[in-house]
């Protein structure tokens, strides 16, 4: 369900500052070049005209256009018209009819992070352009003008839980990737550590980074541990034991082992990289 996308760690970076293109391509899994928040209104035609010298590979960048309905989003597909870029991010994507208007010309992440693009993320993720499915949490409590998307403690409200499960669900529904909400408390290494685990573990399968020192925090988190690869290996040795996937409940470790547990068992296999 990746679709090919740059991951598990690709690494936001304004694209009106090309000199950091290949810095970010050189830490991370991928760049996402951002014409949208990332760049002042004054800077964007640079930035537009930066992506279209620039001579990084297309297979690993991701391009955040500017929102549908902006002035700017016409003029940022105008310009990657003539670049190799195809792979976009949509912010605040909001219903199917903004994917359908973009065609099949790109492959497109669905930012979901205003109330209304959660509410709808199942019709967004349908749309057959959409390859992977987004969320974000600031934009998200801004959009209901709220104050805050997270407890003192670091913790998200329970509205920013939901959206961030409505997403997940939604895109694996669709047979689609999803991508975990940015951590933007970049020297709180420890509880960046704590959310990607639990990114990597409840089945997403990027998340955003948007600091070079998170990239190697996120990849370790999307890594299974020695004990995970452990168990795994059990479970499927067991399985190939004269066809145990087809007698049901299986005993491996004591632990009642039956199709549920041997598909997680393979993908935490398959996550090795």
């Amino acid at each position: 369900m990746t679709a090919d996308l740059p991951g598990p760690a690709p690494l936001f970076c304004p694209a009106d500052r090309p000199d950091r293109y290949a810095k970010a391509l050189a830490v991370a899994d991928g760049a996402i070049l951002d014409l949208e928040d990332g760049v002042g209104a004054d800077r964007k035609d640079a930035a537009r005209a930066a992506l279209v010298a620039a001579g990084v590979d297309p297979a690993r960048v991701i391009v955040r256009v500017n929102a549908a309905g902006t002035p700017e989003h016409a003029a940022d597909l105008a310009a990657l018209r003539g670049t190799g870029y195809r792979l976009i991010m949509l912010p605040k994507a909001e219903s199917r009819a903004q994917l359908d208007a973009l065609g099949g010309e790109w492959r497109v992440v669905a930012l979901c992070e205003t109330a209304r693009g959660i509410v709808n993320a199942a019709e967004i993720a349908a749309a057959p352009n959409v390859v992977a499915l987004m969320w974000g949490a600031e934009d998200l409590i801004a959009s209901m003008r709220g104050r805050s998307s997270r407890f003192p403690g670091g913790r998200y409200r329970d509205v920013a839980r939901h959206a961030r499960s409505a997403t997940l669900l939604a895109a694996a529904a669709a047979g689609k990737a999803a991508v975990d909400a940015v951590y933007v408390n970049i020297p709180d290494l420890d509880g960046l550590a704590a959310e990607a685990e639990d990114a990597a573990a409840s089945g997403f399968a990027l998340k955003a980074c948007v600091h070079p020192s998170q990239v190697a925090v996120v990849r370790g988190a999307f890594q299974p541990d020695a004990a995970q690869l452990a168990w795994a290996r059990r479970v499927l040795a067991a399985t190939r034991d004269a066809g145990a996937r087809d007698k049901g409940a299986i005993r491996v470790d004591g632990q009642m082992v039956d199709a549920p547990l041997i598909r997680q068992a393979e993908a935490i296999i398959a996550s090795v990289r």
